[in-house]
Formats: structure tokens, sequence, C-alpha cells
């Protein structure tokens, strides 16, 4: 079988296909973020429940309660703070997450650990509200 031949061949075998159309186009990233609520557990274990509309998935989340949680340590005077745990939920497009911190003056053992200041200034540059 020649070059011709087998080209041929191949336009009778594709003769019902269809050419790929253009890929979807994933939406933009527009996320809502709706009030955070805070609850001082201890004197310095805070847990923050917030709720979130067009999250990608749980990282948006830990992203907005980390954010939540460094601008609280700041308004106490402390600029260190642990992440405990995030328990995160999904129901159509609104996701919710509860999650807790320990704050302290000087940083924490662990290695989930924040340093307020930094982590309020790049939720700023991200758009990420803040408490």
């Amino acid at each position: 079988m020649n070059a011709r031949s087998i080209a041929i061949a191949a336009l009778f075998l594709c003769a019902g296909c269809e050419a790929p159309g253009p890929a979807p186009q994933e939406a933009p990233f527009a996320p809502r973020y709706l009030p955070v609520e805070t609850t001082l557990l201890a004197d310095d274990l805070v847990s923050f429940a917030v709720v979130m509309e067009g999250a990608r998935g749980p990282g948006d989340l830990r992203d907005f309660t980390d954010c939540a949680a460094a601008q609280y340590a700041l308004i106490r005077g402390v600029n260190f703070l642990r992440h405990v745990r995030t328990n995160v939920s999904e129901a159509g497009r609104v996701w919710t997450a509860d999650a807790a911190y320990t704050i302290s003056r000087e940083m924490p053992r662990g290695d989930q650990t924040l340093n307020a200041t930094a982590t309020v200034a790049a939720c700023r540059e991200a758009g990420i509200p803040t408490v």
C-alpha cells in the first residue's frame, strides 16, 4: 500500500468523524466570601466558621480561615498562630469550614505555623478578606 492509498483509506474510516470542538472554558475564579464567625475557645485557642461560595476546593477554605485567623491574632496583639484543624463541607456551590488555631506571642512548635503579619499581607494581595 502506498501513501496515497493509506490517506484515502483513512478518509473513509473517518467519514463520520467530527472534528473536536474547542475545549470547554473553565469559569473564572470569582469567590464570594461571607462573614466569619469567631469563637474564643480558650485564652489561646480560637475557632473560625467561614462560608464561601464558588470555592475551587478545600484549599480555598483553608486560605480563608488562615486569613481570618491571622487578622484576629494581630487584633489580639500577637503575631503567631498554629493551625490545629479544619473541617470542610460542601453543598452545591456553598462551602463551609470550621477551623481552630492557637495564637501566641512566640512562634509555636509544629509544622503548620503562620506569621500573622506576613499572612495578612499575602491575603490582601490575593484579595482574600480578613476579619
